[in-house]
């Protein structure tokens, strides 16, 4: 398939598709003409590479993850467990932070209810 096609069938721009490729995350054949072709099965892995984005992984947490996808082998998957660990310990840190900056914001916006209450004519 061309690269319109999958990026309707995965729900991507094309722009995406082309940044894939640029980052070592998707692969495709070249007609005479230069047009880039696809098989089916990329479909999947472009909803993949979707799903990692959501995530949080980067395009090279992905390309480092993506051989235990693509050759799975115990080094492989060795390698991708330890990496996925990391990404997931990451994760969490962050969402400590925002609960945070959350508990901050909620301490700000009491002060404010109260300070509002003050200055309301009753």
């Amino acid at each position: 398939m061309r690269i319109g096609e999958l990026a309707t069938q995965a729900g991507v721009s094309v722009r995406s598709l082309r940044y894939y490729e640029e980052q070592g995350l998707l692969t495709s054949t070249r007609s005479p003409s230069g047009q880039r072709h696809y098989t089916d099965d990329e479909v999947e892995r472009v909803r993949l590479i979707q799903c990692l984005y959501s995530a949080g992984l980067s395009s090279r947490t992905m390309a480092d993850v993506f051989p235990c996808v693509d050759s799975p082998s115990e080094r492989n998957s060795d390698e991708a467990f330890e990496l996925l660990l990391q990404e997931r310990d990451r994760i969490s840190r962050h969402i400590d932070e925002l609960l945070r900056v959350r508990d901050a914001l909620d301490q700000i916006i009491d002060v404010n209810r109260a300070h509002r209450a003050q200055l309301t004519p009753r």
